[in-house]
């Protein structure tokens, strides 16, 4: 068969390094793609949100499967799109894609649907935010998120009501996110550690991954502004993972069905672990990023086979096997990201990297030399069949990386320990 993946991510790159690896898979491509990727597969420059030109591209070339990778083209409609023209596409549709791109309309989704959450209250206009929060019913620590996509960067975790007030000013004033902050939520900052769960959904059966674990801020020890991701581990055995599927993906199953949502594609649930049980505190309704380069490493089954099961409707039939073991994925990001940064500098060590994978985040290729082309830049990703040895490898591969003001954490998948 053959294979077009949507995206330019390190979280695309994961997704063609697999699928390369089915015996079914003929030939993949890629709109628009990165310099790692344009290694195993067809790049073509066609812009993500021109779905008349990736359509006629998908005829033209008889593509048999379009995988979607970012959640932009989602939340714009592209599946919707694809299934007036009758081409088979993975992902849910513009309505179940407001899960992500929509966080007031996710959190009245878990409201309704028994999926525990944090308390939360919506607000439309800046006035009426920093009222609530000069008053009582407002906790001292909360979270002020930006209603609409704001590429991972729309959530501000408030210890003081001085820090939320900053926060909506951001939003709502300053407009930092643009229309992404029309609505805020204002919700109880949980306590507790963080775990990602991710599940093939093919509207009557979901099929979850492995466990992983997300560091979202930019430092050390969870500390600094968030960001996309700053690196990620699996399995993460944090809660028992046939409960999670209970209390949030079987619910989850229910508000799709009676909402009418057409879902064939991933399902994300983000989830705090507190001492009163798991909360979930977002949805997404794609692959993770970087929880994915943690996770395509320790899978066993054939990942094209999976996906066109979940078009198909078929997913009941299917059950995945993995390898015993870690992985564990460290983001080399630009210096001064998730704020200003440079592009455009040489990367150095690539060829060095002997006992560990690397997936290109943003990256171009000029004259045989690889450049940084963003914020995130590299996912090195090792697997061991103890954590500890594989936190070792993967850092001993990173130190041979090298490009001008380069970042990482160095404490990626510590707790896990």
């Amino acid at each position: 068969m053959k294979i077009l993946v949507i995206g330019s991510g390190g979280r695309e790159h994961a997704i063609i390094w697999k699928l390369s690896q089915s015996k079914n898979v003929e030939k993949i491509f890629c709109v628009p793609g990165n310099a790692g990727i344009c290694g195993i597969a067809q790049c073509e420059k066609i812009d993500i949100l021109d779905f008349k030109k990736i359509t006629d591209f998908v005829k033209q070339n008889k593509i048999d499967l379009t995988i979607v990778g970012p959640e932009l083209p989602l939340s714009e409609g592209i599946v919707d799109y694809f299934k007036v023209l009758n081409l088979p596409i993975f992902g849910p549709t513009k309505l179940a894609a407001q899960l992500e791109s929509s966080k007031v309309f996710a959190k009245n989704f878990m409201k309704e649907y028994g999926i525990p959450t944090a308390g939360f209250e919506v607000f439309g206009n800046s006035r009426e935010a920093l009222d609530y929060i000069t008053s009582d019913k407002c906790p001292t620590a909360s979270v002020v998120k930006a209603d609409g996509l704001a590429a991972g960067k729309g959530v501000f975790v408030c210890n003081t009501k001085e820090d939320a007030r900053i926060a909506v000013k951001k939003i709502m004033v300053d407009k930092v996110f643009g229309t992404a902050g029309d609505k805020i939520i204002i919700e109880e900052k949980l306590k507790g550690e963080e775990l990602s769960m991710i599940a093939f959904c093919d509207g009557q059966t979901v099929l979850p991954l492995i466990s992983t674990q997300d560091h979202k801020t930019v430092f050390d020890g969870d500390r600094g502004p968030n960001t996309g991701g700053m690196g990620a581990y699996a399995p993460a055995k944090i809660f028992d993972e046939n409960v999670l599927k209970e209390k949030v993906f079987d619910n989850f199953l229910k508000g799709i069905e009676n909402e009418c949502m057409d879902f064939r594609g991933i399902i994300y649930a983000g989830i705090m672990v507190t001492e009163k049980g798991p909360r979930v505190l977002e949805f997404n309704v794609r692959f993770g990023d970087p929880e994915t380069q943690a996770i395509l490493p320790l899978l066993k089954s054939d990942l094209a086979d999976l996906m066109t099961a979940t078009v198909n409707g078929r997913l009941d039939k299917c059950k995945m096997e993995w390898e015993t073991g870690y992985c564990v994925c460290v983001v080399l990001t630009s210096g001064g990201y998730p704020g200003e940064y440079e592009a455009g500098k040489e990367i150095s060590g690539l060829g060095n990297v002997k006992d560990a994978t690397v997936f290109h985040a943003a990256t171009t290729l000029k004259e045989k030399k690889y450049f940084t082309n963003g914020g995130r830049v590299l996912n090195v990703c090792a697997v061991d069949d103890s954590l500890q040895k594989t936190i070792s490898k993967v850092y001993k591969n990173v130190e041979k990386i090298q490009f001008e003001k380069m970042h990482f954490r160095w404490d990626i998948a510590a707790k896990g320990r």
